[in-house]
Protein backbone atom coordinates (compact mmCIF):
# COMPACT_ATOMS: atom_id res chain seq x y z
CA UNK A 1 0.00 0.00 0.00
CA UNK A 2 1.10 3.20 -0.83
CA UNK A 3 -1.68 5.89 0.21
CA UNK A 4 -4.45 6.51 2.28
CA UNK A 5 -7.50 7.94 0.01
CA UNK A 6 -9.20 9.92 3.33
CA UNK A 7 -12.98 11.23 3.61
CA UNK A 8 -13.92 13.59 5.65
CA UNK A 9 -16.45 16.15 7.06
CA UNK A 10 -13.71 18.18 8.96
CA UNK A 11 -11.89 20.62 7.10
CA UNK A 12 -8.10 20.33 7.20
CA UNK A 13 -7.78 24.25 8.30
CA UNK A 14 -10.14 23.75 11.05
CA UNK A 15 -9.16 23.24 14.67
CA UNK A 16 -6.13 21.09 14.72
CA UNK A 17 -7.18 17.55 15.88
CA UNK A 18 -7.45 13.97 15.43
CA UNK A 19 -7.44 13.58 11.87
CA UNK A 20 -4.45 15.92 11.68
CA UNK A 21 -2.56 14.62 14.53
CA UNK A 22 -2.80 11.01 13.25
CA UNK A 23 -2.72 11.67 9.17
CA UNK A 24 0.32 14.26 9.37
CA UNK A 25 2.06 11.42 10.87
CA UNK A 26 1.12 8.73 9.06
CA UNK A 27 1.88 10.60 6.07
CA UNK A 28 5.98 9.91 7.27
CA UNK A 29 5.01 5.91 5.95
CA UNK A 30 2.65 6.68 3.64
CA UNK A 31 0.88 9.49 1.02
CA UNK A 32 -1.88 10.93 2.61
CA UNK A 33 -4.83 12.54 0.21
CA UNK A 34 -7.58 14.11 2.56
CA UNK A 35 -10.69 14.59 0.68
CA UNK A 36 -12.82 17.31 2.18
CA UNK A 37 -16.90 17.65 1.98
CA UNK A 38 -17.80 19.92 -1.45
CA UNK A 39 -17.98 23.58 -0.83
CA UNK A 40 -21.67 24.22 -2.28
CA UNK A 41 -22.66 26.94 -4.57
CA UNK A 42 -19.45 27.44 -7.15
CA UNK A 43 -19.73 27.99 -10.57
CA UNK A 44 -18.42 25.30 -11.63
CA UNK A 45 -17.22 21.71 -10.70
CA UNK A 46 -13.75 21.71 -9.38
CA UNK A 47 -10.92 20.20 -7.27
CA UNK A 48 -8.78 22.96 -5.50
CA UNK A 49 -5.60 20.80 -4.36
CA UNK A 50 -3.84 22.01 -1.08
CA UNK A 51 -0.38 20.95 0.38
CA UNK A 52 -0.34 21.62 4.15
CA UNK A 53 2.47 19.77 5.21
CA UNK A 54 4.79 17.39 3.85
CA UNK A 55 3.44 13.76 2.31
CA UNK A 56 -0.49 15.57 2.66
CA UNK A 57 -2.47 16.64 -0.11
CA UNK A 58 -5.80 18.23 0.50
CA UNK A 59 -8.63 18.15 -2.02
CA UNK A 60 -11.37 20.55 -1.57
CA UNK A 61 -14.46 20.25 -4.04
CA UNK A 62 -16.18 22.40 -5.08
CA UNK A 63 -19.80 21.56 -6.47
CA UNK A 64 -22.70 24.07 -8.54
CA UNK A 65 -25.08 22.39 -6.32
CA UNK A 66 -26.37 23.99 -2.80
CA UNK A 67 -26.83 20.91 -0.63
CA UNK A 68 -24.89 20.70 2.12
CA UNK A 69 -22.07 18.01 2.80
CA UNK A 70 -21.39 14.61 0.46
CA UNK A 71 -25.21 14.72 -0.83
CA UNK A 72 -26.42 12.07 -2.71
CA UNK A 73 -27.08 15.31 -5.31
CA UNK A 74 -23.11 15.64 -5.44
CA UNK A 75 -22.12 12.27 -6.49
CA UNK A 76 -21.66 12.28 -10.19
CA UNK A 77 -19.81 15.44 -9.59
CA UNK A 78 -17.34 13.80 -7.16
CA UNK A 79 -17.46 10.72 -8.84
CA UNK A 80 -15.90 12.52 -11.97
CA UNK A 81 -13.25 14.49 -9.52
CA UNK A 82 -12.23 12.26 -7.55
CA UNK A 83 -11.53 9.67 -10.03
CA UNK A 84 -9.44 11.94 -12.26
CA UNK A 85 -7.70 13.51 -9.52
CA UNK A 86 -6.74 9.68 -8.53
CA UNK A 87 -5.84 9.22 -12.20
CA UNK A 88 -3.53 12.33 -12.68
CA UNK A 89 -1.98 11.63 -9.05
CA UNK A 90 -1.13 8.20 -9.97
CA UNK A 91 -2.93 6.92 -6.88
CA UNK A 92 -3.69 2.77 -7.62
CA UNK A 93 -2.41 1.29 -4.25
CA UNK A 94 -4.29 2.33 -1.34
CA UNK A 95 -6.55 2.29 1.47
CA UNK A 96 -9.65 4.22 2.18
CA UNK A 97 -10.15 5.55 5.69
CA UNK A 98 -13.00 7.48 6.87
CA UNK A 99 -14.23 9.88 9.26
CA UNK A 100 -17.68 10.28 7.73
CA UNK A 101 -19.94 7.25 6.75
CA UNK A 102 -21.81 10.13 4.73
CA UNK A 103 -18.88 9.95 2.08
CA UNK A 104 -19.18 5.78 2.03
CA UNK A 105 -21.25 6.73 -1.82
CA UNK A 106 -18.57 8.28 -2.99
CA UNK A 107 -15.88 5.87 -2.98
CA UNK A 108 -18.26 3.24 -5.08
CA UNK A 109 -16.29 4.13 -7.85
CA UNK A 110 -12.96 3.22 -6.69
CA UNK A 111 -10.95 -0.05 -5.51
CA UNK A 112 -9.26 0.35 -2.54
CA UNK A 113 -7.57 -2.39 -0.84
CA UNK A 114 -8.63 -2.31 2.70
CA UNK A 115 -11.17 0.55 4.72
CA UNK A 116 -10.04 2.05 7.47
CA UNK A 117 -12.99 3.48 10.06
CA UNK A 118 -12.01 5.97 12.48
CA UNK A 119 -15.11 6.89 14.33
CA UNK A 120 -13.80 9.93 16.32
CA UNK A 121 -17.45 10.88 17.16
CA UNK A 122 -21.00 9.95 17.72
CA UNK A 123 -22.34 11.85 14.43
CA UNK A 124 -25.21 11.10 14.59
CA UNK A 125 -25.64 12.93 18.18
CA UNK A 126 -24.70 15.97 16.37
CA UNK A 127 -27.01 18.85 15.70
CA UNK A 128 -27.93 18.89 11.92
CA UNK A 129 -27.07 15.36 11.45
CA UNK A 130 -28.15 13.52 8.09
CA UNK A 131 -31.12 11.18 8.19
CA UNK A 132 -29.30 9.10 5.83
CA UNK A 133 -25.79 8.76 8.73
CA UNK A 134 -26.56 5.63 10.61
CA UNK A 135 -27.97 3.65 7.51
CA UNK A 136 -24.52 4.44 5.52
CA UNK A 137 -22.56 3.49 8.55
CA UNK A 138 -24.09 0.26 8.92
CA UNK A 139 -22.96 -0.30 4.77
CA UNK A 140 -19.29 1.07 6.66
CA UNK A 141 -19.16 -1.12 9.29
CA UNK A 142 -19.85 -4.46 6.77
CA UNK A 143 -16.68 -2.60 4.25
CA UNK A 144 -13.99 -1.85 7.11
CA UNK A 145 -11.46 -4.10 7.22
CA UNK A 146 -10.57 -2.40 10.91
CA UNK A 147 -12.33 0.06 13.10
CA UNK A 148 -10.75 2.90 15.02
CA UNK A 149 -12.72 4.68 18.03
CA UNK A 150 -11.72 8.12 19.65
CA UNK A 151 -12.84 7.31 23.41
CA UNK A 152 -13.58 4.40 25.55
CA UNK A 153 -17.79 5.10 25.45
CA UNK A 154 -17.26 5.03 21.84
CA UNK A 155 -15.56 1.19 21.30
CA UNK A 156 -17.58 -0.21 23.99
CA UNK A 157 -20.88 1.22 21.66
CA UNK A 158 -19.36 0.04 18.65
CA UNK A 159 -17.23 -2.95 19.32
CA UNK A 160 -20.11 -5.43 18.67
CA UNK A 161 -20.65 -4.30 15.23
CA UNK A 162 -17.43 -5.33 13.77
CA UNK A 163 -15.00 -7.96 14.17
CA UNK A 164 -12.17 -5.68 14.53
CA UNK A 165 -12.55 -2.64 16.58
CA UNK A 166 -9.97 -1.06 18.40
CA UNK A 167 -9.96 1.68 21.13
CA UNK A 168 -7.37 4.57 20.33
CA UNK A 169 -8.44 7.56 22.57
CA UNK A 170 -7.19 11.01 22.10
CA UNK A 171 -3.63 11.94 22.57
CA UNK A 172 -1.21 14.56 23.04
CA UNK A 173 2.23 16.59 21.58
CA UNK A 174 3.65 16.70 25.22
CA UNK A 175 6.45 18.74 23.65
CA UNK A 176 4.36 21.44 21.98
CA UNK A 177 2.58 22.33 25.11
CA UNK A 178 5.51 22.49 26.76
CA UNK A 179 7.01 24.87 24.91
CA UNK A 180 5.30 28.31 25.87
CA UNK A 181 7.43 30.73 26.57
CA UNK A 182 5.46 34.04 26.74
CA UNK A 183 1.47 34.75 27.31
CA UNK A 184 -0.57 35.24 24.61
CA UNK A 185 -1.18 39.36 23.34
CA UNK A 186 -4.75 38.76 22.48
CA UNK A 187 -5.13 38.12 26.56
CA UNK A 188 -1.84 39.72 28.09
CA UNK A 189 -3.57 42.49 29.27
CA UNK A 190 -6.04 40.33 31.55
CA UNK A 191 -5.88 40.35 35.19
CA UNK A 192 -6.20 36.94 37.14
CA UNK A 193 -7.53 34.73 37.81
CA UNK A 194 -8.26 33.36 34.29
CA UNK A 195 -10.49 30.55 33.52
CA UNK A 196 -9.69 29.29 30.05
CA UNK A 197 -11.00 26.93 27.01
CA UNK A 198 -9.61 25.84 24.23
CA UNK A 199 -11.67 24.15 21.93
CA UNK A 200 -15.02 24.51 19.08
CA UNK A 201 -18.17 26.34 20.68
CA UNK A 202 -20.87 24.04 19.77
CA UNK A 203 -24.29 22.70 20.94
CA UNK A 204 -21.94 20.59 23.36
CA UNK A 205 -20.83 22.96 25.14
CA UNK A 206 -23.19 24.15 28.35
CA UNK A 207 -23.17 28.49 27.80
CA UNK A 208 -25.56 28.74 30.63
CA UNK A 209 -23.16 27.12 33.09
CA UNK A 210 -20.07 29.24 31.62
CA UNK A 211 -22.17 32.40 31.76
CA UNK A 212 -22.88 31.45 35.73
CA UNK A 213 -19.55 30.94 36.48
CA UNK A 214 -18.93 34.51 34.59
CA UNK A 215 -21.69 36.27 36.91
CA UNK A 216 -20.56 34.20 40.42
CA UNK A 217 -17.24 35.65 39.94
CA UNK A 218 -16.85 39.09 38.38
CA UNK A 219 -13.46 39.15 39.18
CA UNK A 220 -12.40 36.07 37.70
CA UNK A 221 -11.78 36.02 33.53
CA UNK A 222 -13.11 33.43 31.37
CA UNK A 223 -11.00 33.12 28.25
CA UNK A 224 -12.94 31.42 25.57
CA UNK A 225 -10.69 30.41 22.40
CA UNK A 226 -12.07 28.94 19.54
CA UNK A 227 -14.58 28.96 16.34
CA UNK A 228 -18.02 28.87 17.09
CA UNK A 229 -20.11 26.80 15.10
CA UNK A 230 -23.78 25.17 14.20
CA UNK A 231 -25.19 27.99 16.94
CA UNK A 232 -25.90 31.51 16.52
CA UNK A 233 -22.91 33.81 17.80
CA UNK A 234 -25.25 36.15 18.94
CA UNK A 235 -26.91 33.63 21.34
CA UNK A 236 -23.19 33.28 23.04
CA UNK A 237 -23.73 35.19 26.50
CA UNK A 238 -22.30 38.80 27.14
CA UNK A 239 -20.11 39.67 30.17
CA UNK A 240 -17.44 42.43 31.18
CA UNK A 241 -15.25 38.92 32.31
CA UNK A 242 -16.33 36.77 29.36
CA UNK A 243 -13.98 37.23 26.54
CA UNK A 244 -14.51 35.25 23.47
CA UNK A 245 -11.49 35.52 21.33
CA UNK A 246 -11.91 32.67 17.78
CA UNK A 247 -10.19 30.26 16.48
CA UNK A 248 -6.59 30.27 17.42
CA UNK A 249 -3.56 28.96 15.83
CA UNK A 250 -2.86 25.33 17.31
CA UNK A 251 0.90 26.48 16.68
CA UNK A 252 -0.60 29.78 19.81
CA UNK A 253 -2.58 27.11 22.13
CA UNK A 254 0.07 26.63 24.45
CA UNK A 255 0.30 30.52 25.08
CA UNK A 256 -3.61 30.58 25.41
CA UNK A 257 -3.62 27.70 27.83
CA UNK A 258 -0.51 28.07 30.21
CA UNK A 259 -1.68 31.58 30.73
CA UNK A 260 -4.66 30.39 32.61
CA UNK A 261 -4.89 29.57 36.48
CA UNK A 262 -7.73 26.60 35.92
CA UNK A 263 -8.68 25.14 32.93
CA UNK A 264 -12.54 24.72 32.46
CA UNK A 265 -14.61 21.75 30.08
CA UNK A 266 -17.82 22.66 30.67
CA UNK A 267 -19.46 20.37 28.98
CA UNK A 268 -23.28 19.83 28.18
CA UNK A 269 -24.48 16.72 29.34
CA UNK A 270 -26.43 14.98 25.91
CA UNK A 271 -26.73 12.50 23.37
CA UNK A 272 -23.74 14.92 21.55
CA UNK A 273 -22.00 14.53 24.82
CA UNK A 274 -22.15 11.48 25.81
CA UNK A 275 -19.48 9.80 23.59
CA UNK A 276 -17.06 12.36 23.03
CA UNK A 277 -13.13 11.89 24.75
CA UNK A 278 -11.92 15.64 24.58
CA UNK A 279 -8.34 16.09 22.70
CA UNK A 280 -8.07 19.11 24.84
CA UNK A 281 -7.83 17.69 28.47
CA UNK A 282 -4.76 16.38 27.80
CA UNK A 283 -3.27 19.12 26.53
CA UNK A 284 -4.42 21.34 29.36
CA UNK A 285 -2.15 18.34 31.22
CA UNK A 286 0.77 19.06 29.09
CA UNK A 287 0.63 22.72 29.48
CA UNK A 288 1.09 21.69 33.32
CA UNK A 289 -2.46 23.40 34.17
CA UNK A 290 -5.33 22.21 36.68
CA UNK A 291 -8.96 21.82 35.10
CA UNK A 292 -12.39 21.49 35.77
CA UNK A 293 -14.90 19.49 33.92
CA UNK A 294 -18.60 18.62 34.10
CA UNK A 295 -19.24 14.37 34.47
CA UNK A 296 -18.07 13.64 30.77
CA UNK A 297 -17.79 9.34 31.09
CA UNK A 298 -14.68 10.11 29.09
CA UNK A 299 -12.85 12.43 31.55
CA UNK A 300 -14.27 11.15 34.88
CA UNK A 301 -13.28 7.33 34.42
CA UNK A 302 -9.43 7.71 33.13
CA UNK A 303 -8.71 10.96 35.06
CA UNK A 304 -11.07 11.48 37.48
CA UNK A 305 -8.26 11.61 40.37
CA UNK A 306 -6.49 14.41 38.68
CA UNK A 307 -9.74 16.08 37.29
CA UNK A 308 -11.95 18.04 39.47
CA UNK A 309 -15.89 17.19 38.38
CA UNK A 310 -19.13 19.40 39.06
CA UNK A 311 -22.34 20.15 37.18
CA UNK A 312 -23.82 22.48 38.50
CA UNK A 313 -22.63 26.57 38.39
CA UNK A 314 -22.17 26.04 42.59
CA UNK A 315 -20.02 23.09 42.32
CA UNK A 316 -17.72 24.41 39.54
CA UNK A 317 -17.67 27.86 41.30
CA UNK A 318 -16.12 25.83 44.46
CA UNK A 319 -13.94 23.26 42.73
CA UNK A 320 -12.17 26.46 40.62
CA UNK A 321 -11.54 28.37 44.12
CA UNK A 322 -9.86 25.15 45.35
CA UNK A 323 -7.48 25.06 43.01
CA UNK A 324 -7.11 28.65 42.96
CA UNK A 325 -6.20 28.59 46.76
CA UNK A 326 -3.56 25.71 46.76
CA UNK A 327 -0.23 26.77 48.04
CA UNK A 328 3.00 25.91 45.36
CA UNK A 329 4.01 22.61 46.54
CA UNK A 330 0.32 21.44 46.35
CA UNK A 331 0.65 22.85 43.01
CA UNK A 332 3.68 20.87 42.35
CA UNK A 333 2.51 18.19 43.46
CA UNK A 334 -0.53 18.42 40.95
CA UNK A 335 1.97 18.67 38.11
CA UNK A 336 4.03 16.03 38.92
CA UNK A 337 0.33 14.00 38.21
CA UNK A 338 -0.31 15.16 35.27
CA UNK A 339 2.94 14.70 33.62
CA UNK A 340 2.83 11.16 34.34
CA UNK A 341 -0.76 10.67 32.76
CA UNK A 342 1.15 12.36 29.71
CA UNK A 343 4.06 10.55 29.40
CA UNK A 344 1.54 7.30 28.58
CA UNK A 345 0.28 8.51 26.00
CA UNK A 346 1.47 10.47 22.62
CA UNK A 347 0.18 10.57 19.11
CA UNK A 348 3.55 9.08 17.88
CA UNK A 349 2.45 5.54 19.58
CA UNK A 350 -0.95 6.12 18.61
CA UNK A 351 0.02 6.16 15.24
CA UNK A 352 2.34 3.36 15.26
CA UNK A 353 -0.17 1.23 16.66
CA UNK A 354 -2.34 2.23 14.27
CA UNK A 355 -0.32 1.27 11.67
CA UNK A 356 0.70 -2.12 12.74
CA UNK A 357 -2.93 -2.87 11.88
CA UNK A 358 -3.12 -1.93 8.66
CA UNK A 359 0.54 -3.68 7.91
CA UNK A 360 -1.04 -6.60 10.01
CA UNK A 361 -4.56 -6.95 7.40
CA UNK A 362 -1.80 -6.46 4.44
CA UNK A 363 0.70 -9.10 5.35
CA UNK A 364 -2.15 -11.37 5.68
CA UNK A 365 -3.25 -10.75 2.48
CA UNK A 366 -0.25 -11.20 0.66
CA UNK A 367 0.86 -14.80 -1.35
CA UNK A 368 2.69 -16.60 0.26
CA UNK A 369 6.34 -16.11 -0.70
CA UNK A 370 7.07 -19.77 -0.90
CA UNK A 371 4.28 -20.26 -3.19
CA UNK A 372 5.35 -17.56 -5.38
CA UNK A 373 9.03 -18.94 -5.45
CA UNK A 374 8.18 -22.72 -5.76
CA UNK A 375 5.17 -23.51 -8.03
CA UNK A 376 2.78 -26.34 -6.68
CA UNK A 377 3.61 -30.15 -7.13
CA UNK A 378 0.35 -30.05 -9.77
CA UNK A 379 1.27 -27.51 -11.28
CA UNK A 380 5.15 -28.06 -12.31
CA UNK A 381 3.60 -31.26 -13.87
CA UNK A 382 1.22 -29.87 -15.82
CA UNK A 383 4.40 -27.64 -17.08
CA UNK A 384 6.57 -30.86 -17.72
CA UNK A 385 3.16 -32.44 -19.55
CA UNK A 386 3.24 -28.75 -21.73
CA UNK A 387 7.08 -29.89 -22.59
Amino acid sequence: METLVVFSHLRWNFVYQRPQHLLSRLAQRWRVVFIEEPLPGADENRLERIAPCHGVQVWRPHVRGEAPGFHDDHLPALHRLVTEAMREERVTDYWIWYYTPMAYPVASVLSPRGVVYDCMDELSAFKNAPRQLLQRENALFKAADLVFTGGPSLYNAKRSRHPSVHCFASSVDALHFSQAANDHPLQAGLPGPRIGWAGVIDERVNLDLVAAVADARPDWQLVMVGPIVKIDPASTPKRPNLHWLGQQSYDDLPEFISGWDVCMLPFALNEATRYISPTKILEYMACGRPSVSTSIRDVVEPYGHCVAIADTPEAFVAACEEILARDEPQRAAHVRVLSEVVARTSWDKTVHAMASLIEEVEARRMPDEAEIEQPSVAVQGQRALAV
